[in-house]
């Protein structure tokens, strides 16, 4: 009998995974309403490079670059990007105390609030954008229209695998309060 409800739970955590992996966040469509503010979470190539062109596509006006280090200042995130400095100055704000998905949405709600704001695009990579965007949601509820955005990646196994058990363990630890 224990042998069995094992079998069972391995292929449901076996299944989860495969649905997992076969359905990564996805680009908001072309025709997804602008929003007042996106928020980029730091730590994966192409998503600062992505939401900058947000930014000069008109489909938010304001971005928050949210887990950034703190020695990173906004003329060396210009250089980085070449030819953005006016927009970075007037436009992106560097947001350096958060540390993990959580405290990102935790960041990305104070800023939020701060500037008065009713909408946010979420950009991150596609195999980070569940645990991100239930992150965002249970920090900030109803209170704002998001719009989710994922950048496109190639995730390696490992990625996929660690990312499935990392957002596995975040909703147990919520659904037990921890």
């Amino acid at each position: 009998m224990i042998a069995r409800a094992a079998a069972l739970l391995a292929l449901i955590y076996l299944l989860g995974f495969i649905f997992f992996a076969l359905t990564l966040g996805r680009p908001a469509p072309a025709d997804a309403a602008a929003t007042k503010a996106a928020v980029v979470l730091t730590g994966g190539p192409g998503r600062i490079e992505h939401a900058v062109d947000v930014l000069k596509d008109g489909k938010a006006s304001r971005l928050l670059v949210a887990g950034a280090d703190p020695a990173v200042t906004k003329a060396d995130l210009a250089r980085r990007l070449g030819g953005s400095r006016r927009l970075v100055s007037c436009c992106v704000d560097l947001g350096s105390e958060s540390v993990d998905t959580r405290s990102n949405a935790e960041e990305a709600g104070r800023w939020l609030a701060a500037h008065h704001f009713d909408s946010v695009r979420l950009i991150t990579s596609d195999w980070h954008m569940r645990r991100a965007r239930y992150e965002f949601e249970k920090v900030l509820g109803r209170k704002y229209r998001i719009v989710i955005d994922a950048v496109r990646t190639e995730p390696s196994f490992v990625t996929l695998f660690g990312e499935y058990n990392k957002y596995i363990l975040r909703r147990l630890a919520a659904w037990a309060d921890i």
